[in-house]
């Protein structure tokens, strides 16, 4: 057997060589947990840097300051400069939904509409003597009211339209329920 021996250039080359073989495993395993991440919701944005952002700038929405946040890793003064510059923050794509904002989700009870105090406009505007009144003097909505120069006047006539208009829809759904059930 000959003696073999290792220069230089070979040691050099083989370091390289291990060098990089650990970088890739390395990095293969750290980018398999950003991807893993990036399923998992993306990059998490500091609500305390949305919140101060938004408060800075209330006219923004919490999409955009959200979308821009990420896109800039979090960081409050690359966000600030885009909008101070005048350059305004980019548009989020449509599929992009921002996390909802601690203490934002509604509760069962706030999920709820609220209940009318009035039911119907009829109540509500005090017509149930409109009404009996309607059935006796019907041609009494033909009679077209002119314009008056007093506020008080005008503001009667105002008031009386309203009252025929929901007396008259009212009619009308009468009449049409009573089509539907014949």
């Amino acid at each position: 057997m000959a003696d073999t021996t290792v220069n230089i250039p070979q040691i050099i080359v083989l370091c390289l060589i291990a060098f990089l073989v650990v970088r890739w495993a390395t990095s293969r395993s750290a980018s398999a947990s950003a991807q893993s991440a990036n399923r998992n919701g993306g990059r998490r944005v500091d609500e305390r840097s949305v919140d101060q952002i938004l408060q800075m700038f209330p006219q923004l929405g919490r999409r955009e300051v959200v979308w821009d946040l990420m896109r800039t890793g979090g960081s409050l003064a690359a966000t600030s400069e885009r909008i101070l510059s005048g350059r305004g923050l980019d548009t989020p794509p449509p599929s992009f939904q921002p996390p909802p904002a601690p203490g934002s989700t509604p509760t069962p009870a706030q999920r709820q509409p609220k209940k009318p105090q009035h039911p119907d406009l009829i109540t509500r505007y005090n017509l149930t003597s409109k009404l009996e009144e309607e059935k006796e003097s019907e041609e009494d909505l033909d009679k077209k009211a002119t314009w008056s120069a007093n506020k008080s006047e005008r503001q009667a006539l105002m008031q009386k339209k309203r009252e025929e208009m929901i007396l008259r829809a009212r009619r009308k759904l009468m009449e049409k329920d009573r089509d539907n059930v014949s």
